[in-house]
């Protein structure tokens, strides 16, 4: 298994909405190069063979990088793709059911916004959490910001990692220093940019520094 807190650093989640002159292979291999740490792959509407066919090209594309590859929401496609892991959210199959599918080896992150639901994920078996919407959420029309206070809570309550999503961008980033966090995951931050490569490596030296200096 990877070394989760280090994967967590600078994390990547795709999206189709943003995929315009590049496709999503050629968008990714760009954070790649960029130095992102982690990956994961977020398709709510492709069927399930087409998921499976670009989990598979993806997977391949993070291995030749040696960056882990998560697949969100579905547990089978991790396993049948190759994939190093799942995440899942509160509204999405149960972790011990994923954790039944995916067997002892694969990592598993769960979405909690509140300590009480990461402390409940960590006691279920959670490898890390994830926690936001930190600065709001141009993904998800239904997520409710969540305070620099609780994010600490959150840190403070688990002894698994945490990683920040939500609205992160290169801006706003160094708003999350001191919180307890071991990494950011970012959505547009990184895929609407002009330039996905360069922009990761900016990315990845703030979060090197926020992680580093701001966590102590």
């Amino acid at each position: 298994m990877a070394d989760i807190k280090s994967m967590l650093k600078l994390y990547a989640v795709t999206d189709r909405a943003w995929t315009g002159n590049q496709t999503l292979l050629e968008q990714t291999e760009a954070a790649l190069r960029g130095g992102i740490t982690c990956l994961q792959l977020r398709e709510k509407k492709l069927d399930y063979e087409s998921f499976l066919k670009e989990a598979i090209q993806i997977k391949d594309l993070c291995k030749s990088y040696n960056v882990p590859l998560i697949i969100n929401d579905n547990p089978l496609i991790a396993v049948r793709s190759g994939a190093d892991g799942v995440h899942i959210g509160q509204k999405d199959i149960s972790l011990r059911e994923a954790r039944e599918i995916t067997g002892k080896n694969l990592i598993i992150g769960v979405t909690a916004a509140s300590p009480e639901l990461a402390a409940e994920a960590e006691k279920n078996g959670a490898d890390y959490i994830g926690s936001g919407a930190v600065f709001g959420s141009s993904t998800k029309d239904d997520a409710r910001p969540l305070s620099r206070d609780v994010l600490k809570q959150i840190c403070s309550c688990v002894s698994v990692p945490v990683v920040a999503i939500g609205g992160i961008n290169r801006s706003n980033m160094p708003e999350l220093s001191g919180t307890g966090i071991s990494g950011v995951a970012l959505v547009s931050g990184i895929f609407a940019a002009e330039d996905i490569e360069n922009e990761c490596r900016e990315l990845l030296k703030i979060s090197e520094n926020i992680i580093s200096g701001g966590n102590r």
